[in-house]
């Protein structure tokens, strides 16, 4: 019996030093410094990557031939790089002076980012409205705008009558220049190329032809109306057998307005 004892006491000693020496098996928490981000954490960080983003200026080139990139601030650098128009560009520092002219645009020398590449460019040619693409409506483009700008406009009217019908479609730009208003008119409403954006120096009016006009248009010109060289109307007027239509580009307050009427004949 005694030995029948001694035998249990030693299994029951053996097994408590097993468990002694054995690793605890609990799960170990991960250190403090770890933070587990629930749903409205991953929102803020989303928030906070948006306005880091958006802190950031961008510009789009509006040059219908493209832009150059230059070395340094001024017309003379050598040129480091072509920006296709569309281009959107990155801003570093930002040029308020107008102290250049190119063409009739005023501006200056913005030093931007372009394909990793830092240098310089004529800001008369960027713009913060992204340029329409290629067959957008005017409508469809003020609708893409609006997410970026609501406070662009856009309107369309009908009028005239049963037989000579009209359709008025109208863009206002807040803060917009002239020759930004005209490059996006250029574009949304398809008129020739060859015509370049007026300097606003020159005759109270101005007539300038198309020279190679669309087979089937009758009339296809430029109007320009200053007040002692200041543009005040850009107008493109074309017709043919079938419509009249006129694009018009104005100054309202500081906003540029640019409608297009189109009359059935």
């Amino acid at each position: 019996m005694k030995n029948v004892v001694l035998i249990l006491s030693a299994a029951v000693l053996t097994t408590f030093v097993s468990c002694k020496n054995e690793k605890p098996t609990t799960i170990i928490d991960k250190p403090e410094t770890e933070v587990i981000q629930t749903s409205e954490d991953l929102a803020l960080v989303d928030a906070n990557d948006l306005n880091a983003e958006t802190s950031t200026q961008f510009l789009y080139v509006t040059a219908p031939s493209g832009l150059s990139l230059r070395e340094f601030g001024n017309l003379q650098s050598e040129k480091i790089g072509k920006m296709p128009y569309g281009t959107k560009v990155k801003v570093i520092d930002l040029e308020e002076n107008m102290t250049m002219n190119v063409a009739g645009i005023k501006g200056g020398m913005d030093k931007i980012e372009f394909n990793h590449k830092e240098g310089f460019a004529f800001n008369g040619y960027l713009s913060k409205y992204f340029p329409p693409e290629r067959d957008i409506t005017a409508k469809g483009y003020v609708s893409e705008l609006n997410k970026f700008f609501p406070e662009v406009l856009y309107s369309e009217t009908n009028g005239g009558s049963v037989t000579n019908p009209s359709n008025t479609q109208s863009i206002t730009l807040p803060k917009a220049q002239w020759h930004e208003a005209f490059f996006m008119a250029q574009r949304l409403f398809d008129f020739p190329q060859e015509f370049t954006f007026p300097n606003p120096k020159g005759k109270n009016t101005e007539v300038i032809n198309d020279g190679k006009p669309k087979k089937g248009i009758w009339v296809s010109e430029l109007q320009i109306t200053r007040d002692d060289n200041e543009l005040e109307k850009i107008a493109y007027v074309y017709g043919s057998k079938q419509f009249d239509t006129q694009v018009t580009i104005v100054k309202e307050g500081d906003a540029m307005k640019i409608s297009k009427t189109e009359v059935v004949k």
